[in-house]
């Protein structure tokens, strides 16, 4: 097995805190890191203890969903709560920030922004980021480094080929399979 990169690990904790996110418009994770060390996380959703868009659906005004928090608040508003300072400390986040959090990230000091997925990038916050000194990042994230079954899976789909071959089918036929499992699992 491979092994991952410290940039490869945050970006996968980001996309699994993504899974915990309760907006139906778009899942986003975010970990504040110093030190190879993770301070603090969090996810799109609502206030604790507020309606969620899973469950009352999203309340959108000017085209935005005002019922949630967005990831990368909820992570430096984490650090607030428990007085851990992000100045000098690194962000990890699944999709470019919009232009609230971008300002909101320059604020609090973190000096690298490292983003997986481009999301609506706003040329302004693009020019804020550079005014500020701060270093962005695009990491590629490949789903398919985290996936803990992918030898199960691999050997499941070959054995399955390899009964079809057998069977008869041809090799023009199996053609379109095997570079689907090449495709999904990187071969």
């Amino acid at each position: 097995m491979e092994r991952i990169t410290w940039d490869q690990f945050f970006m996968a904790q980001s996309h699994l805190l993504a899974l915990r996110s309760t907006c139906t418009r778009l899942a986003v994770g975010a970990t504040i890191v110093r030190d190879n060390r993770i301070m603090a996380a969090g996810y799109n959703g609502s206030i604790s203890g507020g309606d969620h868009c899973i469950d009352q659906g999203c309340y959108v005004i000017d085209h935005h969903c005002v019922r949630t928090i967005h990831a990368e608040m909820n992570a430096l508003l984490q650090c607030s709560k428990y007085g851990i300072s992000t100045n000098g400390a690194d962000m990890y986040v699944t999709h470019f920030p919009c232009l609230p959090c971008t300002k909101s990230i320059i604020q609090s000091g973190i000096r690298r922004l490292y983003y997986a997925n481009d999301y609506k990038n706003h040329e302004y916050a693009i020019k804020l980021f550079e005014q500020a000194n701060i270093e962005v990042v695009h990491v590629p994230f490949d789903d398919r480094k985290i996936d803990f079954l992918s030898d199960q899976k691999i050997s499941l789909y070959m054995e399955l080929l390899e009964k079809l071959r057998v069977s008869g089918a041809s090799p023009e036929e199996l053609a379109p399979f095997e570079l689907k499992v090449k495709e999904l699992f990187g071969m």
